[in-house]
């Protein structure tokens, strides 16, 4: 059964196991707004465990905007969710009302068990702010270019690396193309509460955005997941790749701050896009590797808005495939 609420869109979401138990944190909103692109403005976070990633337990909202003033008081968007310093970790994406939800903040919030309740972490910045955008990095909205500023989707590493703990996210480098700029970006902390930005672990020069970066090691390599649409992919991408597609694929490195490189084959695209924000899991029944994602269009050319069962991936030589990749030029 995929994950599906009947009375919610829901889309992006972010995975965390532990003691057998599957746990989905995901991006909802209620289908009464009627238009699904309204979705983005209308969010909260849900909250759904499995044994298997197939049969799932919604347990309902979680985490919400805060109240307004506040510079998350208009949406809490995509993140991660990890334990350490003896209590769990959410780390996600927040923007204001004052700004028109244009600039994109990144939050914190602990909880004393997985289920919550969830409180924003005060990191000196202002309660739950965890960081904010670095100019000597990281491109500010410049208006012409993007309708908004990138810094969201943090995705958090759950042990140290030479003392330090590690984020990726979601930005623009400051020069070259357009739709080249997208960047994977990288923050360290010694603690999880005191973060500073550092420049970017992949630079760039194949699409105008990488979203929902996912990073973790298989077989002695690291792998880095991220979807985007075929519209924001370079010129030298889509000629590459006869046109582009829409959806999900991965970099590769031989450690987890670089140098990365996108794979030679995207690894589950379609136009018009099929699935979106894939995640590349262990899958507890088949004791592999899956590809779960949210559905986004359907046969009918409407919004889906649901999560997908898992699809079985194949590892061979470092590489992922799953039927009806795309291979370029």
């Amino acid at each position: 059964m995929t994950l599906k609420i009947d009375d919610k869109f829901i889309w992006d979401f972010w995975h965390y196991a532990e003691d057998g138990i599957q746990h989905l944190f995901y991006l909802q909103a209620d289908r009464a707004i009627g238009n699904p692109d309204l979705r983005h403005w209308n969010v909260s976070v849900g909250h759904a465990v499995s044994n298997d990633l197939r049969n799932w337990q919604v347990k309902g909202t979680v985490f919400q905007p805060s109240a307004a003033p506040a510079w998350d008081d208009y949406t809490t968007w995509t993140g991660s969710v990890i334990k350490a310093e003896g209590c769990y970790h959410l780390f996600y994406t927040g923007t204001c009302r004052a700004e028109n939800g244009m600039r994109q903040r990144i939050g914190h919030a602990t909880a004393p068990a997985i289920h919550g309740p969830w409180t924003r972490v005060d990191c000196g910045l202002g309660a739950g702010l965890a960081l904010d955008l670095d100019e000597r990095f990281y491109e500010e909205h410049a208006e012409g270019r993007w309708h908004d500023r990138a810094l969201r989707d943090p995705y958090v590493l759950p042990e140290k690396i030479d003392g330090m703990y590690h984020m990726f996210f979601t930005a623009r480098r400051k020069d070259g193309d357009k739709y080249a700029r997208g960047v994977i970006g990288h923050a360290v902390s010694p603690d999880l509460v005191h973060w500073e930005a550092t420049a970017p672990v992949y630079e760039g020069g194949h699409y105008g955005q990488l979203e929902v970066p996912q990073v973790f090691a298989r077989e002695g390599q690291w792998f880095c997941t991220f979807c985007n649409i075929r519209e924001h992919w370079s010129a030298a991408m889509l000629e590459a790749y006869d046109g582009g597609v829409s959806g999900t694929s991965y970099l590769v490195a031989d450690h987890p701050l670089g140098p990365w490189r996108p794979a030679e084959q995207f690894l589950d695209g379609a136009v018009p896009c099929r699935r979106y924000a894939g995640k590349i899991l262990h899958d507890p029944v088949t004791g592999g590797d899956c590809l779960m994602a949210f559905e986004d269009t359907g046969p009918d050319g409407a919004f889906v808005g649901r999560i997908t069962d898992p699809i079985p991936l194949t590892l061979a030589q470092g590489r992922y495939s799953l039927a009806g990749f795309l291979t370029p030029e």
